[in-house]
């Protein structure tokens, strides 16, 4: 976690970093049956009145798909 932390305080000051459960499936059932841990990190941010996950419409606003890229980039690379 504290690579997010520092990522994120260096990418948008004062908001919190906090683990969340989704009820989305993932490849992770895979590295879990055999006992790896596995989280989902994703660095975008969406508008909560404006939620289109998975539909045909699906979308992301331009500015937070390129923040969410760099979040990622500087994530990998502290890895």
């Amino acid at each position: 976690m504290e690579p997010v932390k520092q990522i994120s305080a260096s990418m948008w000051p004062g908001v919190n970093v906090m683990p969340m459960m989704s009820t989305g499936a993932s490849d992770g059932k895979y590295l879990r049956r055999e006992g790896i841990p596995v989280y989902g990190i994703s660095g975008m941010f969406y508008d909560s009145e404006d939620i289109r996950a998975h539909g045909q419409d699906e979308r992301i606003g331009v500015k937070e798909f390129y923040e969410g890229v760099a979040f990622m980039y500087h994530f990998i690379q502290a890895l």
